[in-house]
């Protein structure tokens, strides 16, 4: 029938050399495990952090040096680069080809601050702070902009994307900032609108439905998590103005690319495609159709990184998959250190791993 127009591959041989720079806690987990299978399938190399860290140097900026096997002159050796990093475009440059794809994804400072505050409750702005309210009735109190730590309780996506988050900046050098993010990045995608921005980035990067077909990872137990009231929403804004800023802007392309991109409809249709994929894909791989917290995992090799106060969801997979299936179904649900480590292996068979992080070691 007429739908196989809306499943089909966008039209174009599938893009093999992209960036993704992964913004802090939004949904950036799921789009890695997204390229990393990709990357894996199709035999592609990653820009991996040296002796298989979990970072490209961040909180520092980037610098081609801080990839393992880098030397001047050999871009053409690496596909994918989607480890946490701080954006300096002249030395991801270095690294990765001129016809390089540049995408990131972004969230609502209001729910991005609420997840941090979970998430990073150990550093130094966030550990002395009762509450989100009180750090935000305060800031003073709590907040050292000298701190190397501060940028997870201040304009994280601005820090992440390079800029100064304690900058004082006017109108106009608000401006500067957006216009160099837009020229720097081909796509800029919105984790509340997660199942759009996977249809707009297949489309870019004509790849196909299974391809970005994923479930959410390193997602919290809901019961983490709280509503914030208005003037609370407002604080956040005001604190995180910088944030407040790309967010909006972004926010506006995003629905404005969909419109001349596809159009309205057809993304409806493209949505509903991926998210019953999702379903089917659901019930066939997952123990009880979803997720579960870290206590009850079966299989501790699969057992996400536990951080700060957050209880961080993972999966059972059903039993007696075949092998095709279980290949499949088993990446989907491989938290990223796990599977950064399996890649680093494939990758550098022959270099020794530093052992497993502690923090990785289950205290459950």
């Amino acid at each position: 029938g007429p739908t196989l127009i809306y499943t089909s591959q966008a039209p174009g041989p599938p893009k093999t050399h992209v960036v993704f720079l992964k913004v802090h806690k939004s949904a950036s987990s799921t789009v890695m495990n997204i390229l990393f299978r990709f990357g894996e399938t199709h035999n592609l190399n990653f820009a991996l952090p040296v002796n298989g860290a979990s970072q490209l140097g961040y909180p520092y900026y980037f610098l081609a040096e801080s990839v393992e096997g880098f030397t001047t002159g050999n871009t053409s050796e690496f596909n994918i680069m989607c480890h946490h990093m701080r954006f300096q475009q002249v030395q991801v440059q270095r690294v990765m080809p001129s016809s390089t794809f540049y995408f990131s994804i972004l969230r609502n400072p209001i729910h991005l601050m609420e997840s941090s505050f979970t998430y990073y409750k150990g550093s130094s702005p966030f550990s002395h702070a009762q509450s989100l309210e009180e750090f935000l009735s305060q800031p003073a109190r709590f907040y050292n902009a000298s701190a190397p730590d501060s940028h997870y309780a201040k304009n994280l996506m601005a820090f992440d994307f390079g800029f100064n988050h304690n900058g004082n900046f006017s109108a106009k050098h608000m401006q500067l900032m957006l216009r160099y993010i837009e020229e720097a990045f081909d796509l800029l995608l919105l984790s509340e609108y997660f199942d759009e921005s996977m249809v707009l980035l297949k489309e870019a990067l004509c790849w196909d439905l299974d391809s970005i077909v994923s479930f959410p990872l390193n997602s919290r137990e809901r019961s983490t998590r709280s509503p914030l009231s208005e003037s609370t929403a407002e604080k956040i804004k005001s604190w995180n103005r910088l944030d407040w800023a790309i967010y909006r802007h972004f926010n506006r392309t995003f629905w404005q690319r969909i419109d001349w991109s596809m159009g309205q409809e057809r993304m409806q249709q493209e949505v509903r495609v991926l998210r019953e994929r999702r379903e089917q894909l659901a019930k066939t791989c997952l123990q009880g159709g979803g997720s579960v917290g870290p206590h009850k995992l079966r299989d501790k090799s699969l057992a996400p990184l536990q951080y700060g106060k957050a209880t961080i969801q993972g999966y059972n997979l059903k039993p007696g998959l075949d092998e095709v299936m279980g290949q499949l179904c088993r990446r989907m649900v491989t938290p990223e250190l796990q599977y950064s480590r399996f890649l680093y292996r494939r990758q550098f068979p022959e270099k020794p791993l530093k052992s497993m992080p502690a923090e990785l070691v289950q205290v459950h």
